[in-house]
């Protein structure tokens, strides 16, 4: 059995799925992106970066989800 090595969610190429293992974001953002359906546990997709790589459109729960880098480099996620 391997150990899952987390990584943050800004760090994913596109098309790279993954799921969320934790949060190290001050606690208003990480409240807004449970409420956004961002938890632990939910997988995703990266669909694509802007033209400066800011913001990071990701697929979860059906819909896209816009996150700015700073909020992303605060999410830890693993590959799937």
């Amino acid at each position: 059995m391997t150990a899952e090595v987390d990584e943050l969610l800004s760090a994913l190429p596109l098309g790279q799925k993954g799921r969320v293992v934790g949060f190290d974001l001050p606690p208003e953002y990480r409240q807004r992106l449970l409420e956004m359906g961002l938890t632990n546990g939910i997988e995703f997709e990266v669909i694509r970066f802007a033209p400066l790589g800011d913001p990071i459109d990701i697929k979860v729960r059906g819909y896209h989800l816009s996150l700015r880098k700073r909020e992303a480099s605060g999410v830890r996620v693993v590959r799937v």
